[in-house]
């Protein structure tokens, strides 16, 4: 059973279940394994816990 990992924001319930939908075609399509077969888990992370160049995301993004 493959397995797809994506760390991200915050999304809305929509959004997760579009990028769920598209990672799974993806995968499904250049691997030729049935969609079926992916499990897809998507941890969302707050800007607080996330940092790039030292600073937190949200420190750069207000």
């Amino acid at each position: 059973m493959p397995i797809i990992q994506i760390d991200a924001g915050a999304m809305s319930k929509e959004k997760n279940a579009e990028l769920i939908k598209a990672m799974t075609n993806a995968a499904s399509s250049i691997l030729n394994i049935p969609a079926q077969a992916f499990v897809v888990l998507i941890r969302e992370n707050s800007p607080d816990n996330i940092g790039t160049g030292g600073k937190q995301l949200s420190e750069i993004h207000k």
